[in-house]
């Protein structure tokens, strides 16, 4: 052995002197010494010089060995720089930059040092996902000719895009995809020409997304198709102009990936298309294709993944024809016009049982039709989306074959049928979305006890339709789920022992499902910790919520309609919407809430039994959007501080105990659009710092004791909708003013101490002329009230309506207020008008109510009224009318009539003089 040991010692010494004596040795021995150049190390100095580092990325960069430097790598024999990767690390989070600040505290920027020229053996260079804050992109990256790889990606450089970039002929990766996670969008990084690519001819991957080239021409395509070694190419959004129907020749069909979405081409999908044969992933989204769909797809054998949804003029129906795709993987049609039913597509399918599909989204459509039993030749299917069509009808049994599934959207159809047993065998399931349809029958544990996997739940139903989960109470399901939305569907009355156990609930909607027990404690205290959603409404859930939880994730909280009692529980203070209306929590609002829920946007306590005061910290919270305090016990006045609320749109503190006057800084609100605050007890007059409010639309200030005069400063807000003043003690004229107001639809100055006539002007009011829109407005008193108030419920029954009843008017009806034809309501009575009624008043064809008594109006009752056909309300009760009743079928009521002794006619029993 130790012969062999020495043998073995003098054999490896001979090797290693032959290598080293070698004359004119052309061999390099390896060294573990080797450092990068001083030229090559200074270059590296200068340009981080140059740059902006926030965060320190480049602080490795000291020293004398720049091969050890971060994100830079070298020749392990001769030691230059060949590869510079400053790539952010930046962990972005569902494809974006979650933390914008914390993003941009990780980028590079400022400004590229031309010393990068120094580093000539370079071939990679990566500057991707930083912020250079529209740099152009340097003209000397055109001097870097050993470059073969190129990612200016998400790095926002702009302007025009250097064709010395053309110089580069070893290059084989190029992305300048221009769209940015930058805060700001400066100018966009653009092209007049691309005629420098027709040199890169080892072009492999090229991505130009959002680069603006509309000013290319429309022979843009023949600049790609000289490029024969391009495998994938990407022009998203790109705004191109045309696309070729055509092409003399084809050279890029090596292409695999060909991305032209979101540039509207606003033609038929091209033939050449089906000559790029080695194509497995196909995008067309956004671009506006005519046409249907054509049959050569079938052709394209590779082809892994079509997408041409979004191009909302593919119209007719959906071909078989893609059954015959053995290799597709991936099917998106979403959001075009195909119509009609699916049996051919899945009927395709059939003939072909080894098909790869895994994903197919026909979202968006108007396809109709039952869902067929062939729906479970698609074995391989891991995602199903339907949602936004007109399929109605039942979930087919055969579902459950689809053993593979992960997702299913059937959200937004017309299914009006029940769900199979069969879904219970759909163990890879993890997300089902069936809102928004009509489904009916049982679900009993076996359509549950196998979904092992589900963590996302979405289940509604049409609440006058029956949907009922019919599980016993302590049964145990297999599944943890994430989050829950049922609506309509009965679970309670008892909260069951499955919803118990799903104690990682970060979302919770269980609206409308029946439950009349209290909330488990230990469920609550458990699903507190990370829920940010949290919506119990409409049920009849009872009790008081223990104070001592803590919501440290809450954002929105939704208790409404139930029985809960006791104080305001202290919710989140990420808490940004709370809804807490119709339930019977009582005592005050906390004195700090400013400080409990610094984020508060919506804050809904209408119909309980609150009392006290209103604090002032409300006036800290600055994002505060709606307040919503109606119908409860709140006493004392308003505070008057409302100087640092900037988004303040909707208040509604109506119904209450409130005193004093209206605070002078509600004038400060610029955001305020719907200010309701009647019945209560205020006073004084009605600020004119309101004027200040010019987004005002509607102010219902009914029910109180206001005085003063009306206030005319109103003419300033252009978009008014909606003055309430009833029942109050204000005096004086009706303002001309008024008849500026162009948005006007409900005007009820009734029950005060208006004097004076009725404007001329008043059929100035152009909404009741032409019966202007008035949704929008309706729609934002919906919101602040929640549209459960009846007497905001339906706003729209009052919309175009004038009631000037009960006060003091003197003087006729003037004829131009029979101009005011989209005119509803018109209630003019209890007041001292006199004079005839214009016989015009049949032109309010669209009246349904008219009061005119105890007035002092004379003269015939205009004919006219016979054609109102949409009147359904009349009184001329206690005036000074005389002559024949006109012929009013629908009105045979004689006490419409009372106390005018000088109308003959039926209904009354005195008959007209025969002439």
């Amino acid at each position: 052995m130790a012969d062999f040991n020495s043998i073995h010692r003098l054999l490896v010494s001979y090797l290693l002197f032959f290598f080293l004596v070698k004359s004119n040795s052309q061999l390099v021995v390896c060294s573990a010494d080797v450092k990068c150049t001083d030229a090559e190390r200074r270059a590296l100095v200068g340009l981080r010089e140059g740059l902006t580092d926030p965060s320190g990325r480049l602080s490795s960069w000291v020293g004398q060995d720049c091969c050890t430097w971060k994100g830079v790598k070298c020749h392990d024999q001769t030691g230059r720089v060949t590869k510079l990767d400053l790539r952010n690390p930046y962990q972005l989070i569902n494809g974006g930059a979650g933390d914008p600040t914390a993003y941009k505290r990780s980028c590079l920027g400022g400004k590229i040092n031309h010393s990068l020229l120094h580093l000539e053996y370079l071939t990679y260079l990566d500057l991707s996902l930083n912020d250079f804050e529209g740099l152009e992109i340097p003209d000397f990256f055109g001097h870097l000719r050993n470059l073969r790889y190129l990612n200016l990606s998400f790095a926002s450089f702009a302007g025009e895009i250097p064709p010395r970039l053309g110089n580069l002929t070893s290059l084989q990766y190029l992305d300048l995809y221009a769209d940015s996670y930058s805060s700001t969008r400066l100018r966009k990084l653009r092209s007049g020409s691309l005629q420098w690519l027709s040199a890169l001819s080892s072009l492999n991957y090229l991505n130009l997304g959002f680069a603006k080239l509309d000013s290319i021409g429309e022979n843009w395509l023949q600049i790609f198709n000289m490029l024969p070694s391009l495998v994938d190419l990407r022009l998203h959004w790109c705004e191109l102009k045309g696309l070729p129907l055509s092409l003399p020749s084809i050279n890029f069909t090596s292409l695999s990936v060909l991305d032209l979405s979101e540039n509207s081409f606003n033609s038929v999908v091209p033939r050449w298309l089906f000559n790029l044969t080695d194509l497995t992933e196909l995008y067309l989204t956004w671009d506006f294709f005519s046409g249907s769909i054509p049959a050569e797809f079938a052709n394209m054998k590779n082809l892994q993944v079509l997408d041409l949804s979004d191009n909302l003029n593919l119209e007719g129906q959906i071909p078989g024809l893609f059954g015959n795709l053995s290799t597709l993987q991936i099917l998106d049609l979403s959001a075009n016009n195909f119509h009609g039913e699916i049996h051919e597509l899945f009927g395709g399918f059939s003939s072909n049982p080894n098909n790869k599909l895994q994903s197919l989204d026909l979202s968006s459509n108007t396809l109709t039709g039952e869902l067929p039993e062939s729906l479970g030749l698609l074995k391989q299917l891991q995602h199903l989306f339907l949602s936004g069509n007109s399929f109605w009808g039942s979930i087919p049994s055969s579902i459950g074959s689809l053993s593979a599934l992960r997702k299913l959207d059937l959200s937004y159809n017309m299914m009006n049928g029940t769900i199979p047993e069969s879904f219970g065998q759909l163990s890879q399931l993890v997300g089902m979305n069936l809102v928004a349809n009509s489904w009916k029958g049982i679900l009993k544990e076996a359509h549950l006890m196998n979904l092992r996997r589900l963590q996302h739940v979405r289940l509604s139903t049409d609440p006058t339709i029956s949907l009922a989960f019919s599980v016993s109470y302590k049964w145990f399901p297999p599944f943890k789920l994430k989050s829950i939305q049922l609506e309509n569907c009965m679970v309670g009355p008892s909260f069951p022992v499955w919803l118990q156990v799903q104690n990682e609930l970060n979302s919770v909607i269980l609206k409308n499902v029946g439950i009349s027990d209290s909330i488990p404690g230990k469920w609550f205290s458990e699903v507190s910790v990370q829920v940010t959603y949290l919506v119990l409404s409409q049920n009849q859930i009872r009790g008081k919520l223990p104070p001592q939880l803590q919501f440290p994730y809450l954002n929105v909280v939704d208790l409404s309609s139930n029985y809960f009692d006791g104080p305001l529980p202290p919710w989140s203070t990420n808490a940004t919407d709370v809804f807490l209306q119709e339930n019977s929590f009582s005592g005050p609002i906390p004195e700090n809430i400013g400080v409990l829920m610094p984020r508060l946007q919506k804050l809904y306590v209408s119909r309980n039994n609150l009392s006290g005061r209103i604090p002032s910290s409300m006036c800290d919270l600055e994002g505060l959007q709606i307040l919503s305090l109606r119908n409860n016990k709140f006493s004392g006045e308003l505070p008057n501080c409302w100087y640092r609320s900037l988004t303040l749109w909707g208040i509604d503190i109506s119904s209450n105990s409130l005193t004093g006057n209206i605070p002078s800084s509600f004038g400060f609100l610029s955001s305020l659009s719907v200010l309701l605050l009647s019945n209560n007890n205020l006073e004084g007059e009605i600020p004119s710092s309101l004027q200040n409010c010019s987004g005002l639309t509607s102010m219902d200030l009914g029910g109180n004791k206001f005085s003063g005069s009306l206030p005319w400063w109103v003419e300033k807000l252009s978009s008014f909708f909606m003055l309430c003043l009833r029942s109050n003690f204000i005096s004086g004229p009706i303002p001309d003013q008024f008849c500026n107001l162009q948005n006007f639809h409900i005007l009820d100055l009734s029950h005060n101490k208006i004097s004076g006539p009725i404007p001329q002007c008043i059929g100035n009011l152009t909404a009741l002329v032409h019966g202007k829109s008035s949704e929008v407005f309706e729609g934002l008193i919906k919101v602040v009230t929640r549209g459960r108030d009846p007497e905001y419920s339906s706003v729209e029954a009052n919309v175009n309506s004038i009631d000037l009843s009960g006060n003091y008017l003197t003087g006729e009806i003037p004829d131009e207020i029979t101009s005011l034809s989209a005119l509803r309501i018109l209630n003019l009575s209890s007041n001292f008008l006199s004079k005839n009624v214009a016989e015009k008043i049949g032109n309010l064809r669209l009246l349904e109510s008219l009061d005119l008594s105890h007035n002092h109006l004379s003269g015939a009752i205009p004919q006219s009224l016979t054609s109102l056909a949409s009147l359904t309300r009349l009184n001329l009760s206690y005036n000074n009318f005389s002559g024949r009743i006109p012929l009013l079928p629908k009105f045979n009521d004689s006490s419409i009539y009372d106390g005018n002794p000088l109308l003959c006619g039926a209904p009354l029993p005195t008959k007209c003089p025969d002439k």
